[in-house]
């Protein structure tokens, strides 16, 4: 796959593309699937980018809509080309679908600011630490598969040491995410240091919010916002569940949780406050 071409990103602005599209022409997408004889729930997976779109797909969309401009037919086809190429994470077969479409986002986003309770977040996760986690939250999960998803969530890691990092990666915890033992106490040491050297860099902000704040909105539940460096790229509120995630990109949610956000990061202690923290949890695993 060439190394500017996300087919994740390039699936999500087609579909945004389509969607304009039918808004000027003032269809439903009810009306649209009844003109091409499939459900309406395909033509909304198209336009949300969650489902896989062919050239087909696009010209038939495009004759619905009466698209006449040649020059922006040929451009949609070619986004549909783009957006069916293979991310690295397609290697890894059994990665279930919604974690692929997270990755796809992941790769190409400028920034993320993130919120976890329960565990480090993924791009800062050692190894160990990593392993300790999937087979602690996936029980059922065979050794080798447990050892393919270590293997993403490494891989994931260029995004903070690749070639191509993160503009910024802001992360806020809850302290419990410092005081729950994953994996051993020697795991913990080395997780706990490595986040204190990653604190270090411009690009990394690490917050926590200590217990003694009390209630706070995050308790609501974790999430992430992915900003992208194209305009056209709206961004975007990630949810991980069990089963399935949830993306919401409207523009009310978005601000929504942007000041959710912006309330967390005024009730965790600051970036200085939060090292000394984290470096004293850290010896105690040493004791």
């Amino acid at each position: 796959m060439s190394a500017n071409i996300n087919p994740t990103v390039r699936r999500r602005r087609l579909g945004s593309e389509l969607r304009k599209l039918r808004d000027a022409a003032g269809m439903t997408a009810e009306e649209v699937a009844g003109r091409l004889m499939v459900s309406q729930s395909k033509i909304s997976r198209l336009e949300n980018g969650r489902r896989s779109i062919s050239q087909r797909d696009v010209r038939d969309l495009c004759d619905v809509y009466s698209v006449a401009d040649e020059a922006m037919r040929a451009s949609l086809m070619e986004m549909a080309r783009e957006s069916r190429q293979r991310g690295w994470w397609h290697d890894f077969n059994d990665m279930p679908t919604p974690y692929s479409v997270y990755i796809g986002l992941e790769a190409e986003a400028s920034s993320i600011r993130a919120y976890e309770s329960s565990f480090v977040p993924g791009l800062l996760q050692t190894e160990q630490y990593a392993q300790a986690v999937v087979e602690g939250t996936q029980p059922d999960t065979d050794a080798l598969s447990v050892q393919r998803r270590v293997q993403v969530r490494m891989k994931r890691q260029d995004r903070v040491n690749g070639e191509n990092p993160l503009g910024s990666l802001w992360t806020v915890i809850d302290e419990a995410v410092l005081r729950r033992e994953v994996g051993s106490t020697e795991v913990m040491a080395h997780q706990l240091k490595h986040m204190l050297e990653l604190s270090q860099r411009p690009n990394i902000t690490i917050q926590v919010i200590p217990f003694s704040h009390g209630a706070h909105p995050g308790m609501t539940g974790t999430f992430s916002l992915l900003e992208f460096p194209e305009s056209a790229d709206s961004t975007v509120v990630y949810f991980e569940g069990v089963t399935s995630d949830l993306y919401l990109e409207k523009e009310a949610d978005v601000r929504r949780y942007t000041s959710l956000y912006d309330h967390l990061r005024a009730a965790a202690l600051g970036v200085a406050e939060t090292r000394s923290l984290i470096a004293d949890i850290e010896e105690g695993y040493h004791r």
